[in-house]
């Protein structure tokens, strides 16, 4: 062996040294039980966003070297980027349905569903408007039925006691999970809907839009309403037995009917199976779930609730 050969032999086996070492070094800094890196990817309900928003950030607080990022796209773009391998986790306000699971299934995407929390679906006003309180599921159909379009388009032909005053309709666009149970829940069919109003994925605009009007109607997650309740007004509901307000108290005791519904999580098998960041971070939602609900100002899991998300978990980490 001449003597550049040698040379070059000895220079691999220092550089083999240093990155043993260094992958030594990792091992032990990864055995301190604080030191996970890397993206748990999420996208789905505008709804649940700020849910796992909140979680993301009690997360990080523990595992400062994860970020949760957290897209609204609605919960059916949500489903269409989860089935396609694009997420790890898909945010839903409504469970996700045949055709998406098929896609699913097609893709090899195998997932478990977590119910995180409860919603008071809320139909609001603005805080100016001063004649109307309540709304029957019946006045809601005929101001939101497909076939009111263009045709319903003032307070007075909703109810003659209601001002001629023009409505000014918001809500969430055709690929919300919000939209889905709406429509389901009022006009009976899943996306039957008029289209003539503003439509939005971002239940901020439709907060901006409501508020400015005094003749403003629109729907979205309790949570928006809570956070602007000084300037919405939320209408009380009446599908038969008497005008109910929308609140915690009411979604978890079954009076505020139809519109209160869960809310969930869609967990791939494989990424928590194969990714350490994103098995942490469920197992703590999981584990951390009725104060993460508080702190988001959601509505959380009652003790049967609890015990079905943490029976669910449990077969996330069976399956995986």
């Amino acid at each position: 062996m001449n003597a550049s050969t040698s040379s070059r032999f000895a220079a691999l086996g220092a550089g083999a040294l240093l990155i043993l070492l260094a992958a030594c070094g990792g091992q032990d800094e990864s055995s301190d039980g604080d030191s996970l890196s890397g993206e748990v990817v999420t996208d789905g309900s505008s709804t649940v966003g700020p849910l796992t928003e909140v979680a993301g950030e009690f997360f990080k607080e523990e595992q400062s070297g994860v970020n949760v990022s957290v897209a609204t796209s609605g919960t059916g773009g949500g489903f269409e980027k989860f089935c396609q391998g694009q997420t790890d986790i898909s945010n839903a306000s409504r469970p996700i349905d045949e055709e998406e699971a098929a896609i699913c299934e097609k893709e090899g995407v195998e997932y478990v569903e977590l119910r995180v929390a409860t919603d008071a679906l809320t139909v609001v006003t603005s805080s100016e408007n001063d004649f109307v309180d309540c709304l029957t599921t019946e006045e809601l159909n005929t101001i939101w039925a497909p076939e009111a379009e263009d045709e319903i388009t003032t307070w007075s032909q909703v109810n003659p006691e209601f001002p001629d005053e023009p409505l000014e309709l918001f809500g969430p666009g055709t690929d919300s999970g919000t939209f889905d149970y709406f429509t389901d829940e009022i006009n009976g069919e899943e996306g039957a809907s008029r289209s003539d109003y503003n439509a939005s994925e971002d239940d901020n605009v439709i907060v901006q839009g409501v508020s400015g009007s005094p003749n403003a109607l629109g729907y979205f997650g309790y949570t928006f309403y809570e956070e602007n309740s000084d300037s919405l007004k939320a209408i009380a509901i009446d599908s038969g037995d008497g005008c109910v307000e929308p609140s915690p108290e009411t979604a978890a005791d079954g009076t505020y009917t139809p519109l209160a519904r869960p809310l969930f999580v869609y967990v791939a098998t494989k990424a928590y199976a194969d990714e350490p960041p994103v098995a942490a971070f469920v197992d703590f939602y999981v584990e951390s779930n009725a104060r993460i609900a508080e702190a988001a100002k959601f509505i959380p899991l009652n003790d049967d609730q609890t015990s079905e998300l943490e029976e669910a978990a449990g077969a996330l980490e069976s399956e995986s």
